[in-house]
């Protein structure tokens, strides 16, 4: 509901995620037999096949990759799951999942015009593990100040890991250098020029 939100107010843009739209399909497999579900999750399985053979490449090579590749798979697609949707039960398990890959179909194929995006939110959903793990120790953060101080340390944390950094080391070193460090150089310790700094 919260991201809802935000699109609405056209602060963000979403980026949908095919592995919620295939677990849809999978679940409905799952409690029977559909050869609707099966022929979507095999649609499903070729663009992550795509995208498994691109991972190395630079964002401008997946873009072309994709535009080439999966969106005549997705224009196909999205007729199949458009001509399926009438002819299956409004309020069946099935019609659910086609709805919920057509409701969010431009979020869905967003991947197609940035390099950089994922074809799923699968590798986010693995960074805030630990944040879910620990959401009942939230509970006693104290007060508002002492979750955004939480916040913050998160996001540090992941921007650590993100750009290859230990987040112990680098929390030590910069903890360390911060009272003496000069304010207009402060930029020199964010952790994507960290690394520089530190073997300076």
């Amino acid at each position: 509901g919260g991201y809802d939100a935000l699109y609405r107010k056209e602060q963000i843009i979403e980026a949908g995620c095919w592995a919620h739209v295939r677990r849809h399909f999978y679940d409905v497999e799952q409690r029977g037999p559909s050869p609707v579900a099966q022929k979507a999750l095999a649609w499903i399985v070729k663009l992550y096949a795509i995208e498994a053979e691109i991972k190395e490449s630079p964002p401008d090579q997946k873009v072309a990759a994709r535009q080439q590749r999966a969106g005549p798979l997705l224009e196909a697609f999205h007729t199949w799951l458009t001509e399926t949707q009438m002819q299956v039960a409004p309020q069946s398990g099935i019609a659910k999942a086609i709805g919920y890959a057509l409701n969010r179909w431009k979020a869905l194929t967003l991947y197609l015009e940035e390099g950089q995006l994922s074809i799923d939110n699968n590798p986010v959903e693995r960074a805030l593990r630990g944040v879910a793990i620990g959401r009942k120790n939230f509970l006693f953060v104290g007060n508002d100040a002492g979750g955004e101080r939480a916040a913050s340390f998160y996001s540090i944390i992941e921007t650590c890991k993100l750009n290859g950094i230990e987040p112990f080391a680098y929390l030590c070193d910069v903890l360390e250098k911060l009272p003496t460090w000069p304010n207009k150089k402060l930029h020199e310790l964010l952790p994507w020029n960290w690394k520089k700094t530190a073997l300076a």
